[in-house]
């Protein structure tokens, strides 16, 4: 694996959590390293195209901006807090204040404006359009999650227009493996789509290793399903496979 490599062993947070080569995102005409990976899911005949990432470094949050821009993407899905339980999962990223810049190797960051919700926050930095925070994870109560998490990906598909979503927590394979799980059963319950939630699953993983690693991250796509099945988007032709669950 790239990832391996002695130069680019201190740009991986997580040193048991690597992107395949298969997959990864390369950085510029060398091909330069980023734990990312790319992710296509078929629903239907519509391909889903996301990045999925790790929380920045410090050393890495020049490469982080470098892949945004070259990717496209107009929105990055942030599921983590900066600090958890006294432990950093993200670097600050973003400027901290409207109007106030951060310069980086190639590239000015500028704070547009930023509105703060009951359980996300939405950032508009000049480089890209959208960066959204979903700030209410639970450590256990699970119950507010599901409703709470479709809202997000509401929000997500509005503000979304090119390029690939570009969704990170702190490990790339938990919270965000599980946002984008969730995004995928939505659009196969609005299309009216056969699914077997276990095989989703092993799509993601054959694209990133890991992804929806522990039974917690698997309890909350569980509980975003009847979700989406109480808001009456579950239909009699779905064919949901409990064994997944």
């Amino acid at each position: 694996l790239t990832g391996k490599a002695p130069e680019n062993q201190n740009k991986n947070r997580y040193q048991d959590i690597l992107p395949y080569d298969k997959t990864r995102v390369p950085l510029g005409e060398k091909n330069g390293y980023i734990n990312a990976s790319y992710i296509r899911m078929n629903v239907g005949e519509e391909e889903h195209f996301y990045i999925i990432t790790q929380g920045p470094l410090p050393s890495t949050m020049a490469d982080f901006w470098q892949m945004v821009w070259e990717s496209e993407s107009d929105v990055i899905a942030m599921m983590t807090k900066e600090v958890e339980l006294g432990q950093v999962k993200c670097h600050r990223y973003w400027p901290e204040s409207p109007y106030n810049s951060k310069e980086l190797a190639n590239f000015y960051l500028r704070l547009h404006n930023y509105q703060t919700l009951e359980y996300f926050i939405i950032r508009k930095i000049e480089i890209i359009n959208n960066h959204l925070q979903f700030t209410t994870w639970p450590d256990h109560n699970t119950s507010k999650l599901a409703e709470q998490l479709v809202k997000f990906i509401c929000y997500m598909r509005k503000a979304h227009r090119r390029g690939p979503i570009i969704a990170h927590c702190s490990t790339g394979i938990g919270r965000s493996g599980v946002l984008l799980c969730v995004e995928i059963l939505l659009s196969h319950i609005e299309k009216d789509l056969c699914f077997n939630i276990k095989q989703i699953v092993r799509d993601l993983r054959d694209q990133r290793f890991g992804m929806i690693q522990t039974k917690v991250s698997s309890k909350y796509a569980t509980r975003s399903l009847c979700f989406l099945k109480s808001l009456n988007l579950w239909y009699s032709s779905i064919c949901y496979d409990k064994a997944g669950t």
